[in-house]
Protein backbone atom coordinates (compact mmCIF):
# COMPACT_ATOMS: atom_id res chain seq x y z
CA UNK A 1 0.00 0.00 0.00
CA UNK A 2 1.34 3.32 -0.58
CA UNK A 3 2.78 5.21 2.36
CA UNK A 4 1.22 8.09 1.59
CA UNK A 5 -2.29 6.16 1.32
CA UNK A 6 -1.25 4.26 4.85
CA UNK A 7 -0.53 7.85 6.20
CA UNK A 8 -3.76 9.45 5.81
CA UNK A 9 -5.89 6.35 6.79
CA UNK A 10 -4.04 6.87 10.15
CA UNK A 11 -4.83 10.23 9.97
CA UNK A 12 -8.59 9.73 9.17
CA UNK A 13 -8.93 7.11 12.53
CA UNK A 14 -7.53 9.56 14.62
CA UNK A 15 -8.87 12.78 13.76
CA UNK A 16 -10.93 14.69 16.70
CA UNK A 17 -10.97 11.62 18.75
CA UNK A 18 -9.03 13.16 22.29
CA UNK A 19 -8.92 9.57 24.12
CA UNK A 20 -7.04 7.50 21.21
CA UNK A 21 -5.21 10.43 19.04
CA UNK A 22 -2.56 11.08 21.67
CA UNK A 23 -0.53 8.31 23.51
CA UNK A 24 -2.30 8.49 26.29
CA UNK A 25 -1.58 4.89 27.56
CA UNK A 26 1.54 5.70 29.34
CA UNK A 27 3.12 2.17 30.69
CA UNK A 28 3.08 1.22 34.18
CA UNK A 29 5.94 -1.17 33.63
CA UNK A 30 8.23 -2.43 29.86
CA UNK A 31 7.16 -5.82 29.32
CA UNK A 32 10.68 -7.46 30.03
CA UNK A 33 10.21 -10.73 28.03
CA UNK A 34 11.43 -8.94 24.85
CA UNK A 35 14.23 -11.90 23.79
CA UNK A 36 12.62 -14.92 21.87
CA UNK A 37 14.04 -18.07 24.01
CA UNK A 38 14.00 -20.05 20.70
CA UNK A 39 15.96 -17.47 18.31
CA UNK A 40 17.66 -14.98 20.73
CA UNK A 41 16.24 -12.31 18.71
CA UNK A 42 14.26 -9.14 19.64
CA UNK A 43 10.62 -9.51 20.32
CA UNK A 44 8.50 -7.07 20.74
CA UNK A 45 4.56 -7.17 21.21
CA UNK A 46 2.24 -4.91 19.25
CA UNK A 47 -1.46 -4.20 20.50
CA UNK A 48 -4.07 -3.84 17.64
CA UNK A 49 -5.94 -0.54 18.88
CA UNK A 50 -8.35 1.73 16.48
CA UNK A 51 -7.01 -0.31 12.94
CA UNK A 52 -3.03 0.31 14.26
CA UNK A 53 -0.46 -1.27 15.61
CA UNK A 54 0.88 0.04 19.04
CA UNK A 55 4.66 -0.90 20.98
CA UNK A 56 6.07 0.13 23.91
CA UNK A 57 9.09 2.22 23.98
CA UNK A 58 11.27 4.14 26.35
CA UNK A 59 11.46 7.63 25.05
CA UNK A 60 14.31 9.58 27.42
CA UNK A 61 13.49 7.21 30.31
CA UNK A 62 9.73 8.11 30.16
CA UNK A 63 8.17 4.54 28.82
CA UNK A 64 5.01 4.99 26.26
CA UNK A 65 3.13 3.60 23.83
CA UNK A 66 3.81 4.21 19.70
CA UNK A 67 2.17 3.74 16.95
CA UNK A 68 4.22 1.44 14.60
CA UNK A 69 4.31 3.71 11.77
CA UNK A 70 6.66 2.55 9.02
CA UNK A 71 5.38 5.78 6.49
CA UNK A 72 6.76 8.25 9.23
CA UNK A 73 10.04 9.67 7.93
CA UNK A 74 10.73 10.82 12.12
CA UNK A 75 9.43 9.83 15.36
CA UNK A 76 7.03 12.51 15.73
CA UNK A 77 5.56 13.89 19.16
CA UNK A 78 2.95 16.16 19.65
CA UNK A 79 3.45 19.14 22.11
CA UNK A 80 1.61 17.70 24.89
CA UNK A 81 4.36 14.85 24.68
CA UNK A 82 7.28 17.12 24.81
CA UNK A 83 5.92 19.24 27.36
CA UNK A 84 5.56 16.02 29.82
CA UNK A 85 9.20 15.00 28.56
CA UNK A 86 10.07 18.90 29.13
CA UNK A 87 8.53 18.78 32.62
CA UNK A 88 9.75 15.50 34.06
CA UNK A 89 13.44 16.42 33.08
CA UNK A 90 13.78 14.44 30.47
CA UNK A 91 14.02 16.70 27.44
CA UNK A 92 15.97 20.54 27.59
CA UNK A 93 16.14 23.47 25.58
CA UNK A 94 19.10 22.37 24.42
CA UNK A 95 17.76 19.19 23.25
CA UNK A 96 15.79 21.89 20.95
CA UNK A 97 17.43 21.95 17.17
CA UNK A 98 15.48 24.58 15.52
CA UNK A 99 11.83 24.46 13.71
CA UNK A 100 11.16 22.74 9.83
CA UNK A 101 8.46 22.82 7.56
CA UNK A 102 6.70 18.69 7.73
CA UNK A 103 4.17 17.72 5.37
CA UNK A 104 1.46 15.15 7.24
CA UNK A 105 -0.12 12.16 5.42
CA UNK A 106 -3.09 14.43 4.68
CA UNK A 107 -0.26 16.64 2.40
CA UNK A 108 -0.67 19.92 4.65
CA UNK A 109 2.77 21.44 5.38
CA UNK A 110 2.74 22.38 8.80
CA UNK A 111 5.70 24.12 10.61
CA UNK A 112 7.42 22.27 13.98
CA UNK A 113 10.53 21.68 15.95
CA UNK A 114 13.33 18.84 15.70
CA UNK A 115 14.19 17.80 18.93
CA UNK A 116 17.07 15.53 19.85
CA UNK A 117 15.66 12.46 21.71
CA UNK A 118 18.80 11.03 24.21
CA UNK A 119 17.47 7.68 23.83
CA UNK A 120 14.91 5.81 22.46
CA UNK A 121 14.81 2.04 23.77
CA UNK A 122 12.68 -0.36 21.65
CA UNK A 123 12.70 -4.28 23.56
CA UNK A 124 16.29 -4.87 24.31
CA UNK A 125 17.49 -2.01 22.00
CA UNK A 126 18.58 1.66 22.23
CA UNK A 127 19.10 4.04 20.46
CA UNK A 128 21.08 7.23 20.94
CA UNK A 129 20.51 10.75 19.65
CA UNK A 130 17.89 10.45 17.87
CA UNK A 131 16.08 13.24 15.61
CA UNK A 132 12.00 13.41 16.36
CA UNK A 133 9.52 16.33 15.23
CA UNK A 134 7.35 17.94 17.48
CA UNK A 135 4.22 18.79 15.52
CA UNK A 136 2.13 21.89 16.54
CA UNK A 137 -1.02 19.85 17.16
CA UNK A 138 -2.18 18.43 21.11
CA UNK A 139 -3.79 15.82 19.68
CA UNK A 140 -0.94 14.71 16.65
CA UNK A 141 -0.18 10.96 17.81
CA UNK A 142 3.05 9.35 19.14
CA UNK A 143 3.90 7.92 15.65
CA UNK A 144 7.76 5.56 15.33
CA UNK A 145 8.98 6.46 12.29
CA UNK A 146 12.18 5.54 10.52
CA UNK A 147 14.63 7.81 12.36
Amino acid sequence: MNKYIYCFIITLLFSGCGGCSRSGKYLSKLDKNTTDSKTGNNKIKMIKEGGVYKIPVIVNGVELYTIFDTGASLISISNTEAQFLYKQGTLTESDFEGSMDFQDATGNISSGQIVNLKSVQIGRVILKNVKASVVDNNMAPLLLGQS
